[in-house]
């Protein structure tokens, strides 16, 4: 392995709602087991080798440990992790066996499987090694350091001047962690209040902010597999109070459509929920939605706010804002654009549970109906069998 290539340093350097899902699976589901799949949505082409660098990252994984630092980080940042998973985290050690990577050509595949409380984690350090690699291996030249800083502080000055909340949430798909890394520091040096954190555990501790994150679509996925897609939603959200009591109180609502969600998001979750989060579909049409059944419910929409997350640039949080201000809190999530807007093609990839080992001992595929056609991902005979039981309209 070269010196060009880094491997990670951190157990933290990871999404936060990673570390809040594993520790509701390490409660809730001890025995489940899971299947993740690379997805290589862009189709970006990987040059010979790739493979057997990326192995050699994925290897070094195991020599990670969370830290004293990270440990007394987390106990005063995150009261609402019990003392015994951030135990449990201290003792965590990745087990690259349970991840397949494969190359055939310029086509690279990468699989996970084990544990469900144990593979949770692998998915967005993966995805982040695979992005990092892939401009070394195809020696893409970025923008310099101070354009990049110069580029960012244009974007912090017009979301204040539209007087907004945002949060970094580009992990999965930064160009690399020394460019993410920059566009933390950049972020806390000129943002002031309109930056609130980021969702990746590592920079919030270097940066001494918040780290920002509930849970992923993947949460609603197992309880899709293990309960029924009728009754997915209403689960996965009783299970997140359950772990939780009320807080980490943003529920995503779109991995089997927002129009479903919304028929199970009753007054309980509507009240008890401090807000949703928007990840596909109209942002503008899903703020009136969302607007619309907090009245329908009693609820001052005011009280309440709208996490944007969506692919997200400075002309889509104007138009969200210009629509949306006054009407409803919100708040925006912004990823790719931030962390790998260096002058070259931000890659386009994903990682996404496939299957899971249910309560009776059988693997049941797992699949994602977002409110984009396009995104839907998973077996199309169990898209067919979603979308028939749960009467979906495309």
């Amino acid at each position: 392995m070269t010196d060009n290539y880094r491997v990670f340093n951190s157990i933290l350097d990871n999404d936060f709602y990673k570390i809040t899902m594993q520790s509701a699976v390490v409660k809730l589901f001890p025995n489940r087991k899971a299947r993740y799949k690379f997805i290589n949505r862009g189709e970006h082409k990987f040059p010979p080798g790739f493979d057997q660098v990326l192995r050699t990252a994925v290897d070094k994984m195991a020599e990670l440990q969370l830290t004293k630092d990270e440990k007394q980080f987390l106990t005063v940042t995150c009261p609402y992790l019990p003392p015994t998973y951030i135990d449990f985290l201290e003792g965590y050690r990745y087990d690259p066996t349970e991840v397949k990577i494969t190359q055939n050509g310029t086509d690279l595949e990468v699989e996970v499987e084990g544990y469900w409380y144990r593979t949770i984690l692998w998915e967005v350090p993966l995805l982040a090694l695979i992005s990092e690699f892939y401009y070394v291996a195809t020696e893409q030249e970025r923008w310099t350091d101070e354009e990049i800083v110069e580029n960012t502080i244009q974007k912090v000055e017009h979301y204040k001047k539209l007087g907004v909340k945002f949060a970094e949430f580009g992990t999965r798909r930064r160009h690399s962690y020394n460019v993410h890394r920059l566009i933390v520091k950049t972020l806390m040096k000129h943002s002031g209040d309109n930056f609130t954190g980021s969702s990746n555990v590592h920079m919030a501790m270097l940066y001494n902010t918040k780290p920002i994150g509930t849970h992923a679509h993947e949460w609603f996925m197992f309880h899709a597999a293990e309960y029924g897609f009728k009754m997915s939603n209403a689960m996965a959200l009783e299970h997140w109070v359950e772990a939780y009591r009320g807080d980490l109180g943003v529920a995503l609502s779109d991995t089997y459509t927002t129009e479903v969600f919304f028929k199970q998001f009753d007054t309980k979750f509507a009240k008890l929920f401090d807000g949703v989060r928007h990840d596909s579909g109209d942002p503008i049409e899903f703020a009136n939605k969302t607007i619309e059944h907090y009245k329908n419910h009693g609820i001052n929409a005011l009280y309440k706010y709208i996490i944007f997350s969506d692919g997200l640039n400075t002309e889509k949080v104007e138009s969200i804002t210009k629509a949306t201000q006054g009407r409803i809190g919100i708040s925006f999530g912004i990823g790719t654009n931030l962390t790998n807007d260096v002058g070259l093609r931000p890659m386009n990839i994903v990682m996404k549970l496939t299957e899971v080992l249910t309560s009776d001992n059988e693997w049941v595929p797992t699949i994602k109906l977002s409110d984009e056609p396009g995104k839907h991902t998973g077996d199309p005979r169990m898209i067919s069998l979603a979308k028939e039981i749960l009467r979906i309209k495309e």
